[in-house]
């Protein structure tokens, strides 16, 4: 957690944290910096942002599903731009997403969403890992997502982030089943949205 790591320099700068309530705490103090980040870089550009946090339980009990879809809809209606995280200060591994994927994919599902891009530090799925096998090919247009894809995605472990390209194979499978195409690209490309097309990420393809 990106939050965790922010905190963490503060209440145990050299040492370890272990215990969930120290986590907790770190990510309390974290995310108040995350989202000072995203909102001084926001306003340069002149849109508001708002801090949305999120656990597990927001997206499986229909009540809360319900009022974070109208929340972020309210939003949506004044040009306001959701950053939204998972809640650290409060999750345990119960109601834990995980990972960023997950968590976007859960959203792209609430918000009935056509497209979600996942920005990884790959530009897609590869047979193999590409960093590791040279003979490794991508897979640009996929349809189906079964064993023999999930086993790819086993193989290719991400630099950055917790989930790898496991996690966001993952997320690709709650989309898919929502109606909402996917797309894995390179992240770490300036604009990386612009450079987005058929050849160069992975595109997972809702019927």
């Amino acid at each position: 957690s990106g939050a965790i790591a922010l905190g963490k320099k503060i209440i145990s700068p050299k040492k370890l944290i272990r215990r969930l309530e120290e986590k907790q705490a770190a990510a309390a103090i974290g995310q108040i910096e995350l989202a000072k980040q995203w909102q001084q870089v926001f306003k340069k550009n002149k849109i508001h942002s708002a801090q949305l946090l999120l656990t597990l339980d927001d997206s499986e009990i229909r009540r809360r599903y319900l009022n974070v879809r109208k929340t972020i809809i309210a939003l949506h209606d004044k040009k306001i731009i959701p950053i939204i995280n998972e809640n650290d200060t409060v999750a345990t591994e119960e109601i834990r997403y995980g990972d960023n994927d997950r968590l976007a994919a859960r959203v792209a599902q609430m918000m009935g969403a056509d497209l979600l891009i996942m920005l990884s530090d790959i530009d897609g799925l590869y047979t193999a890992n590409p960093y590791l096998n040279k003979k490794a090919r991508k897979i640009n247009n996929i349809k189906v997502i079964d064993n023999v894809i999930e086993k790819m995605a086993e193989k290719n472990k991400s630099v950055f982030g917790s989930g790898g390209m496991q996690t966001k194979i993952w997320a690709t499978k709650i989309c898919l089943n929502s109606g909402c195409s996917t797309v894995i690209t390179n992240g770490q490309k300036l604009n990386p949205l612009k450079t987005i097309n058929q050849t160069n990420s992975s595109w997972f393809i809702s019927s």
